[in-house]
């Protein structure tokens, strides 16, 4: 592997701050010490993430973090991330790569939910392949395609809604979630009786897996939801629909069908990748767009650019900061920075896609980029197979949002606006805003 001495390329000049030893943030200082791992589950890391990336990949593009108590490797650099994501000695099975057998979990869960935590996001090929072949059959052009018009209608109805209510309001909770909420609901052919149990279990996948909720959601919120995702696969089973969750059930490939459990996971993988990834673009993209108004009034005036535009805002501002973790299953040296066999590493692939090397002018927001090969939904084998899905809602949303509100303003001062503690995530606990 080609290795790059930190801080001696070039092409990183002036892309990260002035000094190699310590990240300032306005009048506070931040000694910098690469034996101590860099915690990315602080509040400082969270509030300054970018930059925390330029430092990164100019000085340590190779290092140490930690995510509470979990050590971890960390990449920054664009080759280096796609190296991990491509590499045949990186694994996402952690008991394969640390060769302590088949398991991919770290520790132990009740039976009752690890089927809910197992998932061919955390399996390589060619379990993976085979679950994907799988998956893929639900998701065809003509699936998203219907979805679609269903998209233009629940963001009218919305809009309308908002126009009338003429006040601030929180566009994280009253436009942006219930788009992707609907959206999935309808995807598992839910019927509206169902729909306060169903976003329930949405609820709970979304916000409690993450800090002291945790222990209550694994305990007890999640047995509920998998009742309630049990029930509906059952009754799916039964009586088929037009919907992606009666193609998931009912998909084959070469005699093979996914088992219960497996469709089980995979609804819950829906949930979260389908739901959360959807809901926090939309927000980060609202943002962006408000503090570049030259780039939005350019999409006004072309919006054939809507398309290039939406892939800018999940280069420059995407909701995913890093993948799942994978494993080395060797050791693998990096910029100096040996990580040993089986410890979980994550490429970070929001400082990726501000790599100098790779984009012009990286800290540009530039909705005609191109190309703009980002790493905002993965590579390789686990690219994000929602992603379509994901680009189109944003879209949608997006368009119809300020084509019919062209005055919409922050309500707040930017600097006041806080983003969520959770490490790999880039998302906002709100968004208040004026239609203007």
């Amino acid at each position: 592997m080609a290795e790059r001495s930190i801080g001696g390329a070039s092409r990183y000049r002036g892309s990260a701050m002035p000094f190699a030893d310590r990240v300032q943030h306005g009048a506070r200082l931040t000694p910098f010490d690469p034996r101590i791992p860099i915690d990315l589950g602080s509040r400082e890391f969270s509030d300054h993430q970018y930059d925390w990336y330029r430092f990164l990949l100019e000085h340590a593009p190779a290092c140490r973090g930690k995510l509470s108590v979990l050590r971890v490797n960390l990449v920054a650099r664009y080759d280096d991330c796609r190296t991990v994501l491509t590499d045949p000695r990186f694994l996402r099975n952690r008991g394969r790569a640390a060769g302590k057998g088949a398991s991919p979990l770290p520790f132990p869960l009740p039976k009752s939910i690890a089927a809910l935590a197992r998932s061919m996001i955390i399996e390589d090929d060619p379990e993976h392949r085979r679950l994907r072949n799988l998956v893929s059959k639900a998701f065809t052009p003509r699936a998203i395609g219907r979805l679609s018009h269903r998209v233009e209608e629940l963001s009218h109805e919305l809009l309308d809604g908002l126009e009338k209510r003429g006040a601030s309001f929180d566009l994280l909770e009253d436009y942006a979630r219930p788009i992707p909420e609907r959206v999935i609901a309808e995807m598992m052919g839910l019927p509206d009786g169902d729909t306060d149990r169903f976003h329930a279990s949405m609820h709970v996948l979304s916000k409690g897996l993450s800090g002291w909720s945790i222990a209550r959601t694994l305990l007890w919120d999640l047995r509920a939801a998998r009742r309630t995702v049990n029930e509906l696969i059952e009754r799916k089973r039964a009586e088929p629909g037009d919907d992606i969750l009666s193609q998931l059930i009912h998909a084959e490939e070469a005699g093979d069908r996914l088992t219960h459990d497996e469709t089980l996971s995979l609804v819950f993988l829906l949930i979260i990748a389908g739901f959360e990834t959807t809901l926090h673009l939309i927000t980060n993209g609202v943002r962006t767009l408000l503090e570049h108004p030259a780039e939005l009034a350019r999409l006004h005036a072309e919006p054939e650019l809507w398309d290039s535009g939406v892939e800018e805002i999940v280069r420059h501002r995407g909701p995913i900061h890093a993948t799942k973790p994978v494993y080395p299953s060797e050791d693998v040296t990096f910029h100096g920075v040996t990580f040993e066999r089986g410890t979980p590493t994550l490429p970070l692939l929001a400082a990726a896609n501000h790599d100098p090397a790779v984009f012009e002018e990286p800290d540009r927001f530039d909705v005609a980029r191109s190309p703009n090969r980002h790493l905002g939904f993965g590579f390789g084998a686990h690219f994000c197979l929602g992603a379509q899905l994901a680009r189109m809602e944003t879209r949608v949303a997006l368009r119809n949002l300020f084509e019919r509100a062209p005055e919409l303003r922050l309500a707040v001062k930017p600097e006041e606006l806080r983003i969520q503690r959770l490490p790999g995530w880039h998302r906002h606990e709100s968004l208040p805003v004026v239609l203007g």
